[in-house]
């Protein structure tokens, strides 16, 4: 069965207004978007619930995070039992934003993805390389490393609930993008490594999404890609243009 195409947009810590928040919702609202893609947008998470009530219902919406446990003295954290009660379905887990900004670690990020698909959650684990691993030839060993965490606390039937972002660091905010080829062969080197660690059936079956300065330029070749399942965009969610990437496998 062909995997369904996905594209995520992660609007990171914007808009800045609510003015600006019902903008963007507008033009989704408006825009006419190709019915096979499935949409997942992720606000901030103080407009969650009001962008939720808003936006058509074919485009889902995700949290940005979560934190592992479903209540208790946390501040500043919101819990997946919380994300499922306000029927928010999806969350974003193990950005490179995360990791560096944050340092959160890869067994942590794997605790919390565990913690978020128990509660029902659909999640989009973002795993990639920064420049220097990439220059040194690391991609796939440090990609795999970050997988390895997660598959360590999944069991195989999990995995209908996750979908993997490939986001080199050294793209993503930069203007710099991985050619088609490049995240071709990062995304194959995913594929093969869940074949190998979890099963050939979760491999076939899980999507591979790319993220990195992704536009409504690079797009159309990037879905051309046999294990470009989609995208996470990020800068780009905010205009007009990501109805385009939305629309890039469309004729």
């Amino acid at each position: 069965m062909p995997r369904q195409f996905f594209v995520g947009g992660n609007f990171k810590m914007n808009p800045i207004s609510r003015g600006q928040k019902e903008s963007i919702i507008s033009i989704l609202n408006s825009a006419d978007l190709d019915s096979t893609t499935e949409i997942v947008i992720a606000p901030p998470s103080i407009y969650l619930i009001p962008l939720k009530d808003t936006v058509r219902s074919e485009i889902q919406v995700s949290a940005q995070n979560c934190y592992y446990k479903d209540s208790g003295a946390f501040t500043g954290e919101i819990s997946p039992a919380q994300l499922v009660d306000a029927n928010i379905p999806y969350v974003i887990l193990g950005h490179s934003e995360r990791r560096t900004l944050f340092h959160e670690t890869s067994e942590f990020i794997a605790q919390k993805t565990k913690a978020a698909l128990n509660a029902t959650l659909k999640v989009i684990l973002c795993v990639g390389e920064t420049l220097s691993e990439r220059e040194a030839g690391q991609t796939a060993a440090v990609v795999q490393k970050q997988l390895q965490a997660v598959v360590d606390v999944l069991q195989e039937s999990d995995w209908s609930g996750v979908v993997v972002a490939y986001e080199p660091v050294w793209a993503i905010g930069t203007g710099k993008v991985a050619t088609s080829a490049q995240a071709q062969e990062a995304h194959l080197d995913i594929r093969t490594f869940l074949s190998q660690a979890v099963s050939p059936a979760v491999s076939e079956n899980t999507r591979i999404i790319y993220g990195g300065s992704v536009t409504a330029a690079n797009s159309k070749e990037l879905s051309t890609q046999p294990d470009v399942d989609g995208f996470l965009v990020g800068g780009a969610s905010l205009k007009p243009e990501f109805v385009n990437i939305i629309n890039a496998r469309r004729d």
